[in-house]
This record gives structure tokens, sequence and C-alpha cells, in this order.
């Protein structure tokens, strides 16, 4: 994907050879182009959706809002080559009958901004915007819901970013009531070489943003379909010496936990989404067993509840109180009731929340449950396999049942019969680290470091 590849070419060779509106978007809807914000929709549909809308006045939008932890893929893109994406929302109007644009940026990408603002006033100069097309760049101030279409849409239009429920869809009534198409970031940087080199060549892929437990974190572009082994192990040089990997998380907030045992998932929409999860705008985080999934999972839902508008109820109560029992459940206080609502309630906040950022909120802990539900059971008896929970002590499998831990506990916290594996209760135990010191075998770990020599 070389999105530098000739600017202004490609709007030129649609003029050159008088290319016609219906003939670009059936070039798109022949290419597979995805949306690669996240959800997958099909960008020659959405295209097709905004020509076929009635009147005069029609806006199309990018959308530069990127908000997951760790993802900036979008960042780079619009950093280096400002000029595609200008580009591609010039080809977009002609095919869609639109004459104005705009570009949603967070404010937290300063580089971005000036860069883009740069290359406005470039193209205005040298005749490429500013007759049949122009673009303006609107700022947001960091909040994640704005990445939901009808969220942005009204931040730009200086209102509350909060959704509205759908329909009426954007392509319908979208900014200040016009029909509007909202495309992401690197969706629009593929546009301009599926026109120079037509829809049969296009190449398509996919870029992902990829941090944590790996070797070789950063920008790292695919074809859709690589796996996530590929990605993981031959393209970032799997995990770090002397730690395996046991997971990855992908999506952002609203992905879920793909384990290690389904690494050979394809990476494309469908294969994604069968597994539980989302592919989502290309963020991708790697867990090695250094990680607690009910401490990981925890982390999300309470960037989620932190995140939501508040305007439904499901997702402004919900995922606080999801986030309360997964705190209780770290704590080493949870119950197997717990797991039930945390089932129970999920599944309520994605069938009743009034948008697509509430209704996935709760994948990353309903996947952690399905593929980790041994963590989340270690810890209802006092365990967490990483260490991380509780700042206190547990018992591994290492565990010969010798006893010497129990008849060394000061407080009585140690229980378990003779040759078979022993449990710490939590709420009893001081942490005061002599079981550590006492086990011959090394099977008891986590506790402060100062008492665990």
């Amino acid at each position: 994907m070389n999105f530098g590849n000739g600017q202004y070419q490609a709007i030129k060779k649609i003029y050159a050879e008088k290319i016609a509106p219906a003939t670009i978007i059936e070039m798109i809807e022949a290419s597979g182009l995805r949306g690669r914000g996240g959800a997958g929709f099909p960008t020659g549909k959405k295209w097709r959706l905004l020509a076929q809308a009635p009147g005069t006045e029609k806006f199309v939008v990018c959308n530069g809002d990127e908000g997951d932890p760790g993802a900036f893929m979008d960042r780079a893109i619009m950093e280096q080559f400002p000029h595609t994406i200008l580009e591609a929302m010039r080809i977009a109007g002609y095919a869609v009958g639109a004459q104005k644009g705009v570009i949603y940026v967070r404010a937290e990408y300063p580089e971005a901004v000036a860069n883009l603002q740069t290359a406005i006033d470039q193209a205005h100069r040298d005749g490429n915007l500013g007759q049949d097309f122009d673009v303006v760049i609107r700022l947001g101030a960091g909040a994640y819901v704005c990445g939901e279409e009808t969220a942005l849409l009204n931040s730009v239009m200086g209102e509350r970013g909060e959704p509205h429920p759908r329909p009426p869809y954007p392509t319908e009534s979208g900014l200040y009531g016009k029909p509007t198409m909202i495309n992401n970031v690197e969706t629009l940087a593929n546009i301009p070489n599926i026109i120079l080199n037509g829809p049969e060549n296009f190449k398509n892929t996919k870029i992902f943003a990829v941090s944590g437990a790996v070797q070789k974190s950063g920008l790292v572009e695919v074809p859709l379909g690589t796996t996530i082994a590929e990605l993981v192990y031959q393209y970032c040089g799997g995990a770090k010496p002397g730690h395996t990997i046991k997971a990855v998380q992908i999506g952002g907030p609203s992905g879920g936990c793909i384990p290690a045992s389904l690494f050979d998932t394809p990476l494309d929409y469908d294969s994604i989404k069968a597994v539980g999860a989302i592919l989502g705008s290309g963020g991708l985080i790697v867990l090695d067993e250094t990680t607690c999934m009910v401490d990981f999972a925890k982390f999300f839902v309470k960037f989620s509840a932190d995140e939501s508008c508040g305007k439904c109820t499901p997702c402004r109560v919900g995922t606080k109180k999801l986030e309360a029992v997964l705190e209780k459940i770290t704590k080493g206080k949870g119950t197997t009731e717990d797991l039930i609502q945390i089932q129970t309630l999920g599944q309520q906040i994605m069938d009743t929340s009034l948008c697509g950022l509430g209704q996935s909120s709760p994948t990353p802990v309903l996947s952690a449950l399905k593929y980790f539900g041994d963590e989340f059971a270690a810890h209802l008896r006092g365990e967490c396999p990483a260490g991380v929970c509780f700042h206190g002590y547990y018992i591994t499998d290492k565990c010969v049942g010798c006893d010497l831990c129990a008849q060394k506990c000061p407080v009585g916290a140690i229980e378990g019969a003779p040759k078979t594996k022993h449990h710490i209760d939590p709420l009893v135990c001081v942490k005061c680290g002599l079981c550590a010191k006492t086990c011959p075998v090394h099977a008891i770990t986590g506790g402060n470091d100062e008492n665990n020599d």
C-alpha cells in the first residue's frame, strides 16, 4: 500500500478519461474495500447510498478520531500522507455528488492537524481543492464516544458528543441534517490506488498497531487473511525472552481476547467475529503469562465506563456495575454468582445500549471469561495465576501437598489435605511471606517483593 503514490494523479485520471461517478462507485465495490474504522461496512455500498440520497448538498467526512489505547495507524497516515486523504475525499465527493468535506481529528494529534492544514493550503494554491470540492478541519476534544459516527457529527456541529438512534442514518440525515458519508482515514487512503491501478489489482491489506509482550512492536501492514500467529511470531518476533504468549486483545476497548490456541485464525472481519472479537481499527495488544486476564478485562471496562457519554442507562450504569463486579473479584471477594452476573449483565448491555460503543463494551470481559475461565475461577479461590491481584500469596499447581506451609502459617490461612494442592484464604492471610520461604518446591508466589526473596 503506497499511500504517497502520485499525488492527485488519480483525480487527474478521472477527469482525463471522463470516468463517470457511477463507474467510480462500481470500482470501489469491485475492490472489496471495507471500512477500516471497526465495523467493516462495505465502502462501495456506503458510497452508493449517499449517491442515491436526494438533495444537492451533501458532505464527505473523514473520521480521524483515533481513540483506541495503543492505536496510532490513522495518526501516521495523516502526518505522512495528508494529500492522499485530501485526494481521496475529492474523489469521494465527485462519486457521490458532494461539494464539501470535513476532516475530524482529535486535538491530541497536533502534528497531524498541522500537516493536514498545510496540505489543504497547498492544494488550494495548486488548484487541487476549492473549485468543485473543498475541505475543512474540525478538532475533537478526545472523547472516545466521538469515534461513533452520529456522536462525531454532533461534535462537528458544536453539540455534545453523544450518539442518537438510527435510523435515520447519516447517509439520510447527517451533518446539519444533510446526507453525509463518514469514512475512516485508512479507508480513504486506499482510494487513489484503486482508481489508478484498477480494483482487480487492489491489495486488500490492513495496518495493525501491535504493542505489548512482543519483541518488535509498531505498525505492521499485512494482507487480510494473514493469521494471528504469522503477525505475532513472524512479523513481530514472538514473545520476549523467558516469556510465553497466551493471548491477544484485538479491536480496542470494544474488541475481544483471543487465546494462543486460536492463533491460526485469519485476520479478517468475519473470522475474527466468529471467535468473539472484532478486527476494529487495527489495535492489537499481545499478552503473556504476566498479564492477569481478570485485571486486564477490568481495565477495558473501566475505560469504557469512564468514556461513556452517559446518554443511555445500560452503558452509563451497566459498565460501572460490571467494573464493580470485576473489582470485587480482583480483590479476592468474588463468588460464583458474580461470574453469572458478568454473563447476564454483559449481555444486557450489549442488547440495550444505544450505540455500537456501548453495545460492544462488554466484549473484552465476555471473551476473557469464555477463554480464560480458569483464571476467573482461580480468583474465587484467592489465587491470581499472574501474581497481579490481591498483593498477597497464592499456591500454584507445583504444590505437592507436603503441608509445611500450613504448619508454619501463623494465622491458619492455608487449607488442604495431605498430598493435594493447598489454598490460601486471602481474607485471612496477613502477607507475612513465611509460607513462600518455607515451601520446598517454590509453589507459592505473589506477595510483596521484600517478602518473596
